[in-house]
Order: C-alpha cells, then sequence, then structure tokens
C-alpha cells in the first residue's frame, strides 16, 4: 500500500527540490504570506498522510479480525455440537442413576459455570485488543507547537 508524498515547497512549480527542506536564505527571500501558505500546505498534507496511515492500520487490522472471526465462529458452532451431544449423553448417564429433572440440572448447572469460566478469559482477553498503535506514534510526534493549548489562549 501506498503512501502520499508531500509534494509542496515554498514555490512547488519552480523549486527542483519541492517538499525538501529550504536554506535560510529561501526563507528570508519569502514573504510572510509564501511561508503561511506553505506551513499551511504542510499541515494540510500532514494530516492527510495521518488520515492515510489510520485508514491502512483500519482495513489491516479489520481483515485480520474478520478472518479470525470466520475461523472462531466454525470452531463455536463445532464445539457447540459437541458440547450438546456431550450434555445429552451425561444427561441420560445421571437419569439412570436418579431423577431426570435433576439430572437436567446439573448438567446446567455445569454449563453455567463453563459459561463463567468463559466469560472471565474473554474480558481479560478483550483489554489486550490493540488501537492504531502506528498513527498514535506518528500523532504524538506532531510538534507542541502545532497542538491547541486553550488554557494559554489569551484574547
Amino acid at each position: 500500500m501506498s503512501m502520499p508524498t508531500q509534494g509542496s515547497g515554498l514555490d512547488s512549480d519552480h523549486h527542483p527540490t519541492a517538499g525538501a527542506p529550504h536554506t535560510a536564505a529561501e526563507v528570508k527571500g519569502s514573504s510572510i504570506g509564501a511561508l503561511m501558505g506553505q506551513v499551511t500546505s504542510d499541515l494540510s498534507t500532514l494530516m492527510r498522510q495521518e488520515v492515510e496511515l489510520a485508514k491502512a492500520e483500519i482495513r489491516q487490522e479489520g481483515k485480520k479480525a474478520g478472518k479470525a472471526a470466520g475461523l472462531f465462529g466454525g470452531a463455536g458452532f463445532g464445539g457447540y455440537m459437541v458440547a450438546l451431544f456431550v450434555s445429552i449423553a451425561v444427561w441420560q448417564f445421571l437419569d439412570n442413576v436418579m431423577d431426570s429433572g435433576l439430572a437436567a440440572l446439573i448438567v446446567a448447572v455445569i454449563w453455567a459455570v463453563v459459561a463463567e469460566v468463559l466469560y472471565s478469559m474473554a474480558k481479560k482477553n478483550a483489554q489486550h485488543v490493540r488501537g492504531l498503535r502506528q498513527t498514535n506514534e506518528s500523532v504524538q510526534r506532531i510538534p507542541d507547537a502545532l497542538k491547541p493549548h486553550p488554557e494559554g489562549v489569551t484574547r
């Protein structure tokens, strides 16, 4: 997957190294309007790149999660069928030595304990889901000067 590239310099139409760092002489020879235009353009490019990175990361993680969910779904259905028939067999076995209603209740209690254990395990695993790590790290590198500081703003 290709990432967008930074494409504009101070005077990107005429400068052979558009997007590259500029020398002090180039900056001194530019007007405030041109410099502000360049800063705005660079910030816009940076934000577009961050959004594209986040989209790519979400797509990549989504594909992995979708495949895993499908496989878990198939395994879950197979496990359900095994659990159903083992439960019926245990119920029938217990029915030979006790009342049928009590045998069914014992099997139900066993399944309640299994469900609680699986719920606890799922809750622990859900806490380990990672977010958009690369995007978060990249955004953290944006200089503090570009981040808003409302507590320091005076009117």
